[in-house]
């Protein structure tokens, strides 16, 4: 288990932006599906066998599902803790990863309240926006009262930064 600090060169797009939280948590649940987890699915594998016929047996096929789902998603979660960056220094004044930007559009008096996560925590539900989403790239760098113009589906909107923690 590797990580890279904030500074090093390399394909953006190939490294995983995460905070020491996420970080955590994925690592945790890798733990959990490959102790935990792997042995409940091998318990339910042999037990299934036991039943008998494995070409007609329903529980022995769910159980088959399940492992290669588990399976999967450890593939997943090992590659993402592989390529991870933790990010945790921000730039005082300086949108960037871990920022909280709080942006107007321009012509609105609605403010909208987003933080600056990398693609892994993203999630527009809570208000966290990918650095790599065409707002997210748009904010990276902005400071305070600077106004920026992104593309989306329809059309070009330009906001303001109102302000950034």
């Amino acid at each position: 288990m590797s990580t890279k600090n904030k500074d090093s060169q390399s394909d953006p797009e190939s490294e995983n932006f995460l905070t020491q939280e996420k970080f955590d948590e994925l690592q945790a649940e890798l733990d959990r599906l490959t102790t935990t987890v792997r042995k409940e699915i091998a318990e339910s594998l042999e037990y299934a066998r036991s039943l008998g016929d494995l070409s007609e047996n329903a529980e022995y096929q769910a159980a088959r599902e399940l492992q290669a789902a588990t399976e999967e998603r450890i593939r997943r979660l090992e590659t993402i803790i592989k390529s991870a960056v933790i990010v945790s220094e921000k730039k005082k004044g300086i949108a960037g990863f871990g920022s909280q930007v709080v942006i107007k559009k321009k012509g609105e008096k609605e403010e909208h309240t987003y933080t600056i996560v990398g693609s892994e925590e993203a999630d527009m539900r809570n208000h966290k926006i990918s650095h790599l989403s065409p707002l997210g790239e748009a904010v990276m760098g902005k400071k305070k009262g600077d106004s920026f113009i992104f593309k989306t589906p329809s059309g070009s909107q330009e906001y303001t930064i109102v302000s950034i923690s």
